[in-house]
């Protein structure tokens, strides 16, 4: 019998940084998207850009509210989950937008990488992961949704 392979420690921090931070292997991210690109969408059923930045920001306040035992009720933008981009989105909305992502994203990482929250991060790990490959999924989405907007 051969011996099992030992997995590498996962870094939840750097993976998290990986999934949201970094130049992804299919493509670019958030960076350079215009409000108008933002906010355009395929369908009327169908989720924009905007919409996808604003569930991620939402997601990473839920998930560092489970990690710290914070009450509901403390995000930004009135509602949960998902969020209508604009009826007239501006260049001013969108900056607001990705500053609330980026925020959020900030936020969650200090909670996870806090020594103070080890053990409640170790217990929790599968919902931390979970974080960052939600990122990754909705950024799949993103990239497909830039490219269909600059082909049109």
């Amino acid at each position: 019998m051969s011996p099992r392979p030992v997995a590498p420690s996962i870094d939840p921090v750097q993976l998290l940084a990986e999934a949201y931070e970094k130049k992804t292997w299919h493509g670019p991210n958030l960076r350079g998207v215009s409000a108008r690109a933002a906010a355009w969408r395929p369908s009327r059923s169908r989720h924009n850009i905007w919409e996808l930045a604003l569930h991620a920001a939402y997601w990473k306040y839920a998930a560092r509210r489970h990690l710290c035992g914070e009450p509901r009720g403390s995000f930004e933008r009135k509602g949960s989950n998902w969020f209508e981009a604009p009826k007239k989105p501006t260049e001013a909305a969108w900056r607001e937008s990705l500053a609330l992502l980026a925020d959020e994203h900030r936020k969650f990482i200090a909670a996870v990488a806090d020594p103070r929250n080890a053990g409640v991060v170790r217990k929790h790990i599968r919902m931390v992961l979970g974080v960052a490959f939600h990122d990754v999924y909705h950024a799949g989405q993103i990239r497909l949704l830039r490219r269909m907007h600059d082909a049109r």
